[in-house]
C-alpha cells in the first residue's frame, strides 16, 4: 500500500481522536491483510466472536490512547 492518508495525529477534538484510532485500527487490519475478499470472507466469523470483539476495542484504546497523547490530551 502506498497511498498517503496519515498526515497527522493532531485532531480537534477528542471525538474526532476517537475516529482517527478506529481508521488507525482498520486501516492496521487493511494493510496486514490487503485482499479485500478474504476481509470480507472472515468478517462474519469475527463480527459474532465475543471474544475478537473485546481484541479489536482493546487495540482501538491503545491507539486513542496514542492520539490522546499527542494532542496533550487535548490542550486542557
Amino acid at each position: 500500500m502506498s497511498d498517503f492518508w496519515l498526515g497527522s495525529l493532531m485532531t480537534d477534538s477528542p471525538q474526532a481522536g476517537f475516529e482517527l484510532a478506529i481508521k488507525l485500527s482498520r486501516m492496521g487490519v487493511k494493510y496486514t491483510q490487503p485482499s479485500a475478499e478474504v476481509r470480507d470472507r472472515l468478517r462474519p466469523q469475527y463480527g459474532e466472536d465475543a471474544t475478537a470483539l473485546i481484541a479489536t476495542s482493546q487495540v482501538v484504546a491503545t491507539n486513542f490512547q496514542t492520539i490522546a497523547a499527542a494532542n496533550n490530551y487535548w490542550r486542557g
